[in-house]
C-alpha cells in the first residue's frame, strides 16, 4: 500500500492529537492484544477451544469459503450478503459484550481497540488504523480504517475472481456490531475499497447510519427480510405475491433508527427468527398465538403482521382481556343490542365486527374466564358471532391473533384453560424472546427511545456516558423491552440540556441489583441512590453524583467530596472527555482518569 494514501494518519500522529472527540489509544492499558490472546485456551482432551466463557471452533477459512460459495450460489448475491451481514453484526455485538465484561475498567479507547485487535487474532483481517475519533456522549463516531490479507476477499476471489462490488461482508457486519454495541447507536461501516474489486488492500469508513447521505444503500443488507425472502425463493415458497406487494412495509418494519415509533427494531438471530416466522405466515389467515413476557413487544409483532397481510387496508382491534370486567366482556367482543340490559340505550357492535376483514389482537387471553372462552371458541369455530340481547347472527371474516405471558398448556393441565380453545389459538405460535437475549438490538433500542422522547418533550439530548452505555447493555431488564422504554424515558426528563444520560439519570426506581460488572464503585453508588427513595427528605438533587463514604474525617470528607464535584463538573462541560477536561483541570489524562476512578466517577 503506498505510505502517500490520502488523508492516512498514522497511530503515533494519532496519538498527539488532541480534541474534543478524539482520544488516544494507551498501548499499555487493558485489554492489550497479549491479555487477549491470553483469553484464548485450547482443550484438546475433550475437543474444545475457549475464548474466556464463550466456546470457539477452529476450521479452514476454505471451508468458510466454501459455505459462503453456497450460500451465494443458493440465495444468490444480495440475500446470502444480508445473512453474512447480520451474522457479523451479531458476532461483533458479542465480542464487544465480551470485552465490556471482562476487562469492566477498560479505558472506552482500549475497549473500542480490542475489536479490531480481536479480528486479527481471529485470523480474519489485519486492520491498520488511519483515523479513529469518537465521543459517546455526543454520539460522534468516525473510524478509517485499512484491512490487510481480508480472508473473506481470498475465499471470494477464489471462488469468483475480481469483481465490480466489496466482499468483505461478515466484517462490515462484526465492524458495525462492534462498534455499535459500544456507542448505543446504529453505526455503519461502509467499505470504500476493496480487494475483491481489484485494490491493492481494503478500506472501510465508519459512521452513525444517519450520517451517511445514503444509508438506505448499506442499510437494507442488516434486513431480516431480505436473506428471508431469498429462502423462500430458493425453496419454491408459495405467497411470493402478496409478500412482494408488502415489501415496501417490510422494510419499515426493519425500521433502522429514526424510523416510524411503531416499527419493530432489531438485528439479533433470535429477534430475527420471529420476523421471519410473522413473514411467513403473514400472508395467510392461519390464527397466531404470540407467547412471552409482558414488555416483550407482542403487540407491536402483531401490529406488523397485520401491516404486512393482506388485511393491511382493514381495521386492527386490539383488546386487552384482562381489562375488561367477567360480566362485560362477552359485550365487547360480541356487542349488544338495544335494550339488552339496563343502560343499553342504543345498539353497538363489538370488537370483532369493528374488525370486519382485518385483525383482532386479544392479549392476555389466559385472563378469560371459562364462559367467555367458551363463547369465543364457538366464534373461531362458526365465524359467526351474536350481540348481547341479540336473536340473528352475524358473519364476521376476522383474522385472530393471541398474546399471553403465562404458559398455556400448564394453564390446561391445571384445568383453567380450555383445552380445545388452546388447540384452536396455537395454530402457529411465535415465542418472542426477551430483551436479555437479544442484547445485539439494544443500541439501536437505545437511540430509538432517545429520539422518540427527545422529541416528545422537546429536550436536547447529548447521547448517554460511557458508563451509562455500559450500564444498559449488561443490565437484566426484568421489565424487558417495555422497561428500557422506560429507563430511557427518564433518563431524557433527568438529564440537564445537552448533557448526556448517566447512571443516575436512569436506575432512580429501585433497580439496585441488576447491573453487574460496573465499574469499581458504580453498584455502591446505584445501592445509596436506590436507598435515597424519590419521596425521601434526603434524595439528592437530579443529576448529582452520590459519594462513596470515606473513614476520614469531616475536612477530608469536605475536600474529597469538593474534589469530585470540581471533577464532575469538568466531565460535563468537556462532555465526557477525559483527556479535555485534563486539560481544563491542569492535569494529565492519567491523572485525571485515575483521580476518577477513586472518586467513583469513571
Amino acid at each position: 500500500m503506498p505510505s502517500t494514501a490520502p488523508n492516512r494518519v498514522s497511530l503515533a500522529e494519532l496519538q498527539r492529537r488532541s480534541s474534543r472527540t478524539s482520544r488516544d489509544i494507551d498501548e499499555g492499558a487493558t485489554p492489550t492484544l497479549r491479555d487477549l490472546a491470553e483469553a484464548l485456551s485450547f482443550s484438546p482432551d475433550d475437543g474444545r477451544i475457549w475464548l474466556n466463557d464463550q466456546r470457539m471452533v477452529l476450521w479452514r477459512s476454505s471451508t468458510f469459503g466454501s459455505l459462503r460459495a453456497e450460500l451465494i450460489a443458493r440465495l444468490g448475491q444480495e440475500q446470502a450478503r444480508s445473512l453474512l451481514t447480520r451474522v457479523g453484526y451479531a458476532a461483533g455485538a458479542r465480542d464487544a459484550e465480551l470485552v465490556r465484561r471482562t476487562w469492566p475498567d477498560s479505558d472506552p479507547v482500549n475497549a473500542f481497540h480490542a475489536g479490531p485487535q480481536m479480528h486479527k487474532l481471529g485470523g480474519i483481517v489485519r486492520p491498520e488504523a488511519i483515523a479513529f475519533e469518537f465521543d459517546i456522549a455526543r454520539g460522534s463516531f468516525h473510524a478509517d480504517f485499512w484491512w490487510h490479507d481480508s480472508s473473506e476477499d481470498d475465499e471470494h476471489i477464489a471462488a469468483f475472481g475480481i469483481g465490480t462490488e466489496p466482499a468483505c461482508w461478515m466484517q462490515i457486519g462484526y465492524a458495525s456490531g462492534y462498534a455499535s454495541a459500544f456507542m448505543g447507536k446504529f453505526i455503519v461501516y461502509r467499505e470504500i475499497e476493496c480487494r475483491a474489486t481489484g485494490a491493492r488492500a481494503c478500506r472501510l469508513i465508519g459512521r452513525p447510519a444517519e450520517e451517511w447521505e445514503d444509508p438506505e444503500l448499506d442499510q437494507h443488507y442488516f434486513a431480516p427480510g431480505l436473506s428471508a425472502a431469498g429462502i423462500r425463493s430458493s425453496l419454491g415458497g408459495q405467497a411470493q405475491a402478496p409478500m412482494a406487494a408488502a415489501g415496501a412495509k417490510r422494510g419499515a418494519a426493519l425500521a433502522p433508527p429514526g424510523a416510524a415509533q411503531s416499527a419493530l427494531l432489531g438485528i439479533s438471530s433470535s429477534f430475527s427468527a420471529a420476523r421471519h416466522l410473522i413473514e411467513r405466515v403473514a400472508p395467510t389467515p392461519a390464527t397466531v398465538l404470540f407467547s412471552g413476557p409482558s414488555g416483550a413487544g407482542k403487540e407491536l409483532f402483531a401490529q406488523t403482521l397485520h401491516a404486512i397481510s393482506p388485511r393491511a387496508a382493514a381495521p386492527f382491534i386490539a383488546v386487552n382481556c384482562a381489562a375488561i370486567p367477567d360480566t362485560l366482556i362477552e359485550a365487547e367482543l360480541f356487542g349488544v343490542e338495544k335494550g339488552a340490559f339496563t343502560g343499553a340505550s342504543s345498539s353497538r357492535a363489538g370488537r370483532f365486527e369493528r374488525a370486519q376483514g382485518g385483525t383482532l389482537f386479544l392479549d392476555e387471553i389466559a385472563s378469560l374466564s371459562f364462559f367467555a372462552q367458551g363463547k369465543l371458541l364457538r366464534a373461531l369455530q362458526e365465524r359467526r358471532i351474536e350481540r348481547v340481547g341479540g336473536s340473528r347472527e352475524i358473519a364476521v371474516d376476522v383474522r385472530v391473533l393471541a398474546a399471553t405471558n403465562v404458559d398455556l398448556r400448564a394453564e390446561v393441565r391445571a384445568g383453567r384453560f380450555r383445552e380445545d380453545l388452546f388447540f384452536r389459538l396455537n395454530v402457529f405460535p411465535i415465542a418472542l424472546p426477551p430483551l436479555k437475549e437479544r442484547r445485539d438490538d439494544i443500541p439501536l433500542l437505545m437511540e430509538a427511545f432517545l429520539r422518540r422522547y427527545g422529541e416528545h418533550y422537546g429536550r436536547r439530548i447529548a447521547g448517554f456516558t460511557p458508563r451509562a452505555v455500559q450500564a444498559l447493555l449488561q443490565y437484566d431488564f426484568p421489565g424487558y423491552v417495555r422497561e428500557l422504554q422506560n429507563l430511557i424515558e427518564r433518563g431524557v426528563i433527568m438529564a440537564g440540556p445537552d448533557e448526556p444520560i448517566d447512571v443516575v439519570h436512569l436506575f432512580r426506581g429501585g433497580e439496585i441489583e441488576a447491573p453487574h460488572g460496573l465499574s469499581p464503585g458504580l453498584d455502591g453508588r446505584l445501592t445509596e441512590l436506590g436507598a435515597r427513595g424519590a419521596g425521601n427528605p434526603t434524595a439528592m438533587p437530579a443529576g448529582a453524583v452520590p459519594q462513596a463514604s470515606g473513614g476520614g474525617g469531616s475536612t477530608a470528607e469536605a475536600g474529597a467530596t469538593g474534589n469530585a464535584e470540581r471533577y464532575r463538573e469538568a466531565l460535563v462541560a468537556a462532555r465526557y472527555n477525559v483527556s479535555e477536561a485534563a486539560r481544563r483541570l491542569g492535569l494529565t489524562r492519567a491523572q485525571l482518569a485515575y483521580r476518577l476512578k477513586r472518586q467513583g466517577l469513571l
